[in-house]
């Protein structure tokens, strides 16, 4: 299972992986522009070392995990993903919207279309999720 995963994440890496990482560390790069866009950015950072290698991990609710609720999981948390959609989300879910399009004109780009579908999700509300490992079932 390993080795179709590391497979999948060098495809996926070459056709369009490559290109999506640097867009969410493109945005990283602008959120510590401010003081306050810092959290933002280190977040981005997470996110673009996922979409690099996507295979094998997933994003999950900090709450979720914890079952407490922390500073990303409760009001503030929602407010920043409102901000964070209007500023930068709408954009790299776009993004990830045209590869998983071009990635479902063939039968074997399905399962990166999946990938670009679930990252285009994550970018819409990124803020009280984390990454882990995907743990099976």
């Amino acid at each position: 299972m390993a080795l179709l995963r590391l497979i999948f994440n060098i495809a996926w890496f070459i056709l369009g992986g490559f290109i999506m990482g640097l867009a969410w560390w493109l945005a990283g790069l602008l959120c510590f522009i401010s003081i306050i866009g810092i959290p933002f950015g280190r977040a981005c950072f997470v996110i673009g070392e996922m979409t690099f290698w996507p295979f094998g991990q997933e994003s999950r609710n900090r709450k979720n995990i914890t079952g407490i609720e922390d500073f990303g999981t409760g009001p503030l948390g929602m407010i920043g993903n409102i901000v964070w959609f209007l500023l930068f989300g709408i954009w790299l879910a776009i993004g990830h919207i045209g590869h998983a399009l071009a990635c479902f004109v063939s039968i074997i780009g399905i399962p990166f279309g999946i990938q670009h579908l679930k990252l285009a999700l994550l970018s819409l509300t990124p803020i009280g999720q984390t990454v882990t490992a995907k743990t099976s079932g």
